[in-house]
């Protein structure tokens, strides 16, 4: 679990000791004031990421809706938020880490090793009595850090079309059975997909569940390989966290459903 996650008491004592760059990735689909609501309130000395463009390339039908970045793009980036060679990193949001698991994958295939999710996000951090900021901080001392690609384990279209361990679908259990789609242009879930939807990695709380609960989950998936989609690869990335958490290593389809549904050739299916 602390591979992966850090507590507010934890990023507290942290922030008094070595160097941690603290990276605020607020955004929620439909929701494009991720900007604002930092500066409404944002942990002291964090930097703003920006989801569309900074951990994302640009959309398009044939690699969906949040592509992997460029790496010289994606480090360019690091770079700006004042990441440098060494540095531990904490990313944080307020909708329980799934769009700031997005960064901690991110930054873990692209060879940060110590990258953690501030469990509880900025909510968390509040209700321990964590202080806050406003406005805009100054900008970082322009980082270091070296970014590589494929420290995590990736998979494309044609794999999880052939994939032969469990291939979990992490949307909610209505999109998945085909019920609704409000984004994407098919209905439905990837033939031989389980729902598991990613809410349920929650706490009434908004943190993430205790292993040995993430671990009974799972339970059922840990005998084959694992891989990961959602919509667009993002909440996907969340899954992953969960089931590491769990002790359980999983690869990313990073196209997702958004890729997937575009594609008139590839079948879907629907129903539990």
């Amino acid at each position: 679990m602390s591979a992966v996650l850090i507590s507010p008491v934890e990023l507290r004592e942290a922030l008094s000791g070595k160097q941690v760059r603290l990276l605020d990735v607020r955004w929620a689909l439909g929701d494009p004031d991720g900007p604002q609501h930092y500066l409404d309130g944002h942990i002291p000395g964090a930097v703003f990421v920006d989801m569309e463009t900074e951990l994302a390339a640009p959309p398009s039908p044939a690699r969906g809706r949040h592509p992997l970045p460029d790496i010289a793009q994606l480090e360019k980036c690091a770079r700006s938020w004042g990441v440098r060679q060494g540095d531990a990193v904490v990313v944080y949001d307020a909708t329980g880490g799934m769009a700031a698991a997005r960064a901690w994958w991110l930054l873990r295939w692209a060879g940060i090793a110590d990258v953690r999710i501030l469990d509880g996000g900025l909510p968390g951090w509040t209700n321990a009595n964590g202080a806050l900021a406003t406005g805009t901080e100054p900008d970082p001392e322009p980082g270091d850090v070296e970014l590589t690609p494929g420290h995590l384990p990736v998979i494309d279209a044609d794999a999880a079309a052939r994939w032969r361990g469990h291939l979990l679908d992490a949307r909610a259990g209505e999109r998945y059975r085909g019920e609704v789609e409000p984004i994407d242009p098919r209905a439905g879930h990837i033939p031989g997909a389980v729902s598991a939807p990613t809410a349920e990695n929650l706490d009434a709380d908004g943190r993430f569940r205790a292993p040995a609960e993430l671990r009974d989950r799972f339970s059922g998936f840990t005998a084959e390989p694992v891989a990961v989609y959602c919509g667009s690869g993002v909440t996907a990335a969340h899954q992953v966290a969960a089931l590491a958490v769990a002790g359980i290593e999983a690869a990313l389809y990073p196209g997702s459903w958004s890729q997937w549904s575009n594609d008139p050739k590839r079948p879907v299916a629907t129903g539990a």
